[in-house]
């Protein structure tokens, strides 16, 4: 597997210090492999390490609480400074206290979890100031290509658009058995660990809403307008109900949520948001005749390429006109329309209708899977291939 480096080096002047190093992110997204890097990049300066994954079972079998774990590293570690890395703790009842207690006693602790309650209000507020956190996600374009190198193989722009970068897909030769992969990892990470964590009784209404969320990616959407949906199936079913499945979604790093960004301050208080799904091949999953949702997929893939970068990402609404990304970073602003083709003239003036009237001290952008160079005198035309290529848009 790649070195990912993008992430080993925002960890790395953390290594030695006494803060929690908590690495957060979706299931199979390759938490695990960027610990066992940083463990062999320990490993030339110490053997003083213990790690312990707790997908395990006969590791959570035996080690299933706080006191245990305390016992356990208090006998194995060796003196001196000790490296601990625990993979999946949110399996352990009283994990925050445990490892709150270790890094008391001349211990790196290093921990990963696949839900964001790591990072929920009521553990913040224990670990307040002692712990780093760091979110990671699966393979963006230029991390495929790197590994596919490596795989010997090729990886199409098209193929990420459709089937996404969760790793362990590259692995497998054929397309059948890597949407076989990816269909059991979704029935595993969105229905079964959803279902049983939080003991979900209207199985059929969950997954129902579930597979019309993660289809809904890229779209503005609402409780409400799931609600209507839900109502041709299931007669109950409350808006409540409907924010906490949201919420659960979120929490297992699903979908993410983003409010839009408007000039006007009661627009900003409307109660709707736009959904992108964390890859989206679990949008794809769900296509029938290989009819795939290249547009909505291609704008989820920007977003999710944008936070990559390291921007903030909100969508932007001007009195009705919409413009997919408002982006910033180190005080900089970017307006970002994207398109899966510009070609037609309709296309085209809807794409480039919103900027018209938008501040032009702001730099604005379309990104499309177009050949041709569509940039105007106010607007820059990014193809796609190039913006995958991109680590950053200072230099446009």
């Amino acid at each position: 597997m790649i070195k990912r480096e993008k992430y080993l080096n925002q960890i790395r002047e953390f290594y030695d210090t006494d803060l929690i190093k908590i690495i957060t992110g979706i299931r199979r997204c390759g938490k695990s492999i960027i610990l066992e890097q940083i463990k062999n990049e320990i490993k030339e300066k110490s053997d003083n390490i213990l790690y312990l994954n707790f997908e395990d079972k006969k590791i959570i079998s035996n080690i299933y609480n706080a006191d245990l774990l305390i016992d356990y590293i208090e006998i194995h570690r060796k003196k001196g400074k000790c490296y601990i890395f625990l993979d999946e703790i949110q399996m352990v009842d009283g994990w925050a206290e445990a490892v709150k207690t270790l890094r008391l006693h001349n211990n790196s602790v290093f921990i990963t979890g696949s839900n964001s309650k790591l990072l929920s209000k009521e553990f913040t507020k224990e670990l307040s100031g002692r712990y780093v956190s760091f979110r990671i996600r699966p393979l963006v374009y230029k991390e495929i290509v790197e590994y596919a190198k490596e795989l010997k193989i090729d990886v199409s722009i098209t193929d990420y658009l459709i089937w996404g970068g969760f790793p362990k897909r590259f692995e497998f030769n054929s397309l059948d058995a890597q949407i076989k992969y990816l269909s059991d990892l979704e029935d595993t990470i969105v229905f079964n660990d959803l279902i049983s964590r939080y003991n979900i009784k209207k199985i059929e209404l969950f997954k129902s809403l579930i597979r019309f969320i993660t289809e809904s990616n890229s779209r503005i959407i609402s409780a409400k307008s799931i609600q209507e949906y839900a109502k041709n199936s299931f007669e109950n079913c409350s808006i409540n109900t409907i924010i906490k499945y949201i919420s659960y979604l979120e929490e297992a790093y699903i979908i993410e949520k983003i409010r839009p960004y408007s000039t006007k301050k009661k627009s900003e208080l409307k109660y709707y948001y736009k959904i992108y799904d964390e890859d989206v091949c679990f949008n794809s999953l769900k296509c029938m005749d290989n009819k795939y949702d290249l547009t909505h997929n291609l704008e989820n893939i920007v977003y999710n390429e944008l936070i990559y970068m390291g921007y903030n990402v909100n969508v932007f609404n001007d009195n009705g006109s919409e413009v997919d990304f408002l982006i910033s970073q180190n005080g900089k602003q970017y307006y970002i329309q994207v398109a899966y083709s510009i070609v037609e003239d309709k296309t085209y003036e809807r794409e480039f209708r919103p900027f018209k009237n938008l501040d032009n001290t702001v730099k604005k952008i379309i990104i499309t899977n177009d050949d041709v160079d569509y940039s105007t005198s106010t607007v820059t035309h990014i193809k796609l291939k190039d913006f995958l290529k991109m680590d950053s848009l200072d230099n446009l």
